[in-house]
Parts: structure tokens; sequence; C-alpha cells
């Protein structure tokens, strides 16, 4: 029974972060001066082990792959609290309501997002190292 609750409330988190655009809409705060690449952990205060799993390996690939991208500040990688005020802008910016990883591409001030959340809660845990590739891929390829 646990199981079938768990399920349904997955689907319909997955179901409700659905539908969003590739192309960002405007951002509480300023676009960044500079063309990047922004990987976006999206959390709330309670966290399952899935949900640390993809902050933990989303960090792990960007930090191994990126490392020099991520001094020069042509890579970032954000955690960002759902749950506390400050962040209830970028939340709702985002269409963000509960666990989420967006990859950001910045270009002349002009966004683009990649939704990877369903990809992250399928694999993170399970699958990390196939995580990890697919995230650096993700972001290498907004790189270009």
């Amino acid at each position: 029974m646990k199981k079938i609750i768990l399920t349904t409330a997955l689907c319909l988190g997955l179901y409700a972060c659905a539908g969003r655009g590739t192309q960002g809409e405007a951002r509480p705060e300023e676009a960044p001066q500079k063309d990047l690449v922004e990987v976006l952990c999206f959390h709330s205060r309670q966290r399952c082990a899935t949900c640390r799993a993809i902050e933990r390996n989303a960090r792990e690939a960007i930090e191994a792959r990126f490392a020099d991208e991520l001094a020069q500040g042509s890579v970032v990688f954000r955690t960002i609290d759902i749950s506390e005020a400050q962040n209830a802008k970028i939340a709702e910016a985002y269409k963000v309501g509960w666990s989420s990883l967006v990859v950001c591409r910045w270009k002349a001030g002009e966004e683009t997002r990649e939704d990877m959340t369903a990809y992250a809660f399928a694999n993170a845990r399970t699958a990390p190292e196939k995580f990890r590739a697919a995230v650096a891929a993700k972001v290498e390829s907004l790189m270009e």
C-alpha cells in the first residue's frame, strides 16, 4: 500500500512539473552579465534519499568535469531551498513546487532551460554513474 501511495505521489509531482517550455521567463534577479551555464538544484526542507542523491551526484558531476569553468564562473551550481521565504520568487519563476533539477544556458541575456527532473528522479539514486554522465553531457551541450 505504501508503494502505491509513494508511486502516486511521485507521478503527481512529475506531472506538476511537466509542461515547462525550454525558453525561460524573466527571473526575479537580474540576468547574468556574461554567458554561462547554470545548474539549479531545487529542494525543500524535508528531503528523501533520492532528492539528496540528485544534489550530491549532480554536484559531483559538475565539480569533476567542470572545475576550471566553475572557478571562472562560466558554469555555476546552485542549490535552492524552496521552503525558505527568500527563494519564493525564484521557485515561482521556475514553476518549482518540489525537488527539481534545471540546467539553464544564459547567452546574451537570454535564458534557455532544460528540465532534468524526471530523469534525475529515475536515475540519480539507482544509476548514479549514468546520471552524472548525463548531467555533464547536458552542461557540455549547452556550453556550445
